[in-house]
């Protein structure tokens, strides 16, 4: 059977919080210092590569799907984007000529443009610490597992393992459902409805 060996961030917008951690970690591992108290006082100041929006009642993490076949790198006029050895879509700031093509195709809005240097910049997926066979600085500050490393086999194989847990333990008895943030918009939602309903009896 094949398999899918290229490894990826995955989100979870259930899961997020919206407690920015991912955001420090990925500016503070793109900075010059990689240190958090020194990284505040840099100029510039580092910039993450990852955004959380909040949506309704969830927290969704953006950053880079690294695609096969991604449109940035195949609408790029210079070759300044390009996919590397672990399937991550990288950028080569000396080749980039601030066209802004890559932002205007990309279908998640990924790509930014830095005004101070005039090119662009996005997620690379922390490749100094991938060679070092560490995950992302991302996934690593992110404690409720909003943010996940690895294939696509290796994510299905921990969601299978998981929901396999739940249904053991909602068959005993043991296991309640975990209140996220669908469960608190709905709630939110009846609760609206049935004061309204109320009032207009």
């Amino acid at each position: 059977m094949p398999t899918d060996s290229t490894p990826t961030i995955f989100i979870d917008p259930a899961k997020c919080i919206g407690c920015r951690q991912c955001e420090i970690a990925c500016a503070v591992e793109h900075s010059q210092s990689k240190d958090l108290f020194s990284a505040i006082f840099e100029d510039p100041l580092p910039l993450p590569r990852i955004h959380i929006l909040p949506m309704g009642a969830y927290n969704v993490p953006m950053n880079c799907r690294h695609c096969d076949g991604a449109p940035c790198v195949e609408v790029c006029p210079t070759g300044a984007l390009f996919h590397d050895e672990d399937g991550a879509v990288m950028i080569t700031p000396e080749k980039c000529i601030g066209c802004k093509m890559c932002a205007i195709v990309c279908p998640f809005g990924i790509p930014e443009f830095e005004a101070l240097n005039g090119v662009m910049f996005k997620c690379d997926m922390c490749p100094d610490r991938r060679a070092e066979g560490r995950v992302p600085a991302c996934v690593e500050a992110c404690k409720t597992g909003a943010l996940q490393f690895g294939t696509i086999d290796e994510i299905v194989g921990r969601v299978r393992k998981e929901t396999a847990e739940k249904i053991i333990k909602l068959k005993e008895g043991e296991y309640e459902e975990e209140y996220n943030g669908w469960d608190l918009y709905r709630s939110m939602y009846a609760e609206i409805i049935r004061v309204n309903e109320g009032e207009s009896k």
